[in-house]
């Protein structure tokens, strides 16, 4: 179900933050008023996010520096492949097999701090983490008809 509100996160277990535009998620979460509710959310409950979501989560953003949730042990970097032009779809390995990768105007993690935990990799760069109930993907998996990661997330929620 979409979450808009205050009152719709009350009514979930785990919440996904999709990709899309950081900075203007931000914008929408001031004017709903809804940064401070998602933060003690996060807290609580187990939350996705992917590609912005990802930002949005981190500890630190840089490229421009940003407010975040602060929820996982990461430093982030906007835009870290470059511009949209560089968007690519790659293979990653996950649980011991290829998987194929989205990635558009991605943003890289530079730092996986010591309470997080990589899943998978593209070259040296981690973009699939866990830190407890929670997951960061830099990547797009509901681009693919692979299930792998969002199982993944379903089984903490349902753990939690």
């Amino acid at each position: 179900m979409e979450v808009r509100t205050s009152a719709g996160l009350k009514t979930v277990d785990g919440l996904v933050i999709p990709g899309g535009e950081s900075t203007s998620m931000l914008k929408l979460l001031a004017m709903e008023s809804l940064f401070d509710d998602l933060a003690a959310f996060g807290k609580n409950k187990p939350v996705f996010g992917t590609c912005a979501g990802a930002i949005l989560l981190a500890e630190k953003v840089e490229n421009p520096s940003q407010a975040s949730l602060g929820l996982m042990d990461l430093t982030v970097q906007r835009n870290g492949y470059g511009r949209q032009i560089d968007s690519r779809i790659a293979e990653i390995e996950l649980g011991g097999r290829k998987i194929e990768a989205v990635f558009i105007r991605a943003p890289i993690i530079v730092r996986v701090g010591p309470k997080a935990r990589v899943l998978a990799s593209y070259g040296d760069t981690a973009v699939l983490v866990e830190q407890g109930p929670h997951m960061v993907a830099t990547f797009h998996p509901e681009l693919t008809d692979e299930s792998i990661v969002h199982r993944r997330f379903v089984e903490k929620v349902l753990s939690h």
